[in-house]
């Protein structure tokens, strides 16, 4: 298993990244103001824990009914063989997919864990015997419909 590459995190650092994730249409002003740094400063941190990867981007987060994909399922998949090629095969097929909006390799019984989004029943039907089922390699699948979200959080960073 492939260690984590670890980039240290002072104290500044931390509240720069627990601010983006709160807001990150933030301006560098603004940051630098909450964080307790003049913008410069301010400015050359971002662009190192972005350089490092520690910030990988930014994005908006929508309310994914009203843009209608209220029907969210979450899937377990277990393949056939569970050697690289097949693992390979599987996740390059599923990026194809807009559909999956999470995929991950997991431990267990299964072996991977989807959440698909899709506006309602019909269309999931659709991707499930239309798509999923015609992957080479795919043993069985479990479907569980989601209800409601009842947490969504970012990390705490400290």
């Amino acid at each position: 298993m492939e260690a984590a590459n670890i980039t240290e995190l002072d104290v500044i650092d931390r509240r720069i990244v627990k601010e983006l994730l709160a807001n990150s249409r933030l301006t560098n002003q603004e940051l630098s103001e909450r964080v307790g740094l003049s913008a410069s400063p301010c400015l050359r941190r971002l662009r190192r824990l972005e350089k490092t990867g520690v910030i990988t981007g930014y994005s908006a987060t929508i309310d994914e009914a009203r843009v209608g994909l209220a029907f969210s399922v979450f899937m377990s998949v277990k393949l056939e063989r569970q050697i690289d090629e097949s693992l390979g095969r599987f996740e390059a097929e599923i990026l194809k997919h807009p559909e999956v909006v999470d995929c991950w390799l997991m431990t267990g019984d299964n072996d991977y864990l989807l959440r698909i989004l899709a506006s309602g029943l019909r269309d999931y039907e659709h991707f499930l015997t239309g798509t999923l089922t015609k992957i080479p390699g795919v043993a069985s699948i479990q479907s569980s419909v989601s209800l409601r979200r009842v947490k969504a959080a970012s990390p705490d960073v400290g």
